[in-house]
């Protein structure tokens, strides 16, 4: 659709949060939104992130780790959203190709450390959250 908005989600590692957030928007957003993906330091997709999303329906298929000099000052963005609080401090506070910038902070589910349920738990819970707030977010762009 031509006249989708652009929305990249950006964190640090770009390996659950932002990923999440993408996948998220993609299937929430009815075709109405393009989303992307990015960290300012790449580390690969959590395979925890994978499978605590295909739990609730939804595929990375096609998403990959990619650092945000892969799009920041070469494409337009309709909305910044950086989903780590390191990002958000770390990146400047206007960039070239970009409209609107939010910050959401959610806690980093890679960063827990236990048992593997415990670190499950982690991912879901960062997954409900993203859900949460990308869904109260769409609600209040009028979709």
């Amino acid at each position: 659709m031509e006249d989708q908005k652009r929305v990249l989600f950006l964190c640090t590692g770009n390996s659950a949060r932002s990923q999440m957030a993408e996948a998220i928007l993609r299937k929430k957003g009815g075709g109405f939104f393009e989303a992307r993906s990015a960290g300012l330091e790449p580390k690969g997709i959590h395979p925890l992130t994978v499978r605590v999303m295909e739990e609730a329906g939804y595929d990375l298929t096609g998403q990959y780790s990619k650092g945000v000099s892969e799009y920041l000052g070469k494409e337009f963005f309709h909305y910044l959203i950086t989903v780590c609080d390191h990002a958000d401090k770390n990146c400047p506070s206007t960039w070239p190709g970009v409209q609107t910038r939010f910050h959401w902070s959610f806690a980093d589910p890679a960063a827990v450390e236990g048992s593997e349920e415990e670190r499950l738990a982690a991912f879901r819970q960062a997954r409900d959250q993203i859900e949460a707030k990308v869904s109260a977010w769409l609600a209040e762009q009028g979709f």
